[in-house]
């Protein structure tokens, strides 16, 4: 298997909807009492919230990309001999 760049926007974005996913299935097992109030602002708080980090990892991992150069010839090659 191929390894893959951490995305911590998506990593968040799971999160919070496994959160509110866990309250709802809480509350259907009639263990707690959810309001909708509490988990459609914590869902839509903690998507924005997520779409934030991503933009801003995005901005990094480029402004890191810009500041190594262009690859090699070599490298773009390898790189697409590699798939």
């Amino acid at each position: 298997m191929r390894r893959h760049e951490f995305q911590p926007g998506r990593f968040l974005a799971g999160l919070v909807l496994t959160a509110a996913g866990a309250l709802y299935l809480l509350d259907a097992a009639g263990e707690i009492d959810t309001p909708w109030f509490l988990v459609v602002p914590m869902a839509a708080g903690g998507l924005t919230l997520a779409a934030l980090v991503g933009l801003v990892t995005y901005a990094v991992r480029r402004d890191r990309r810009s500041l190594a150069g262009p690859p090699d010839r070599a490298d773009r090659i390898s790189a697409s001999t590699d798939q």
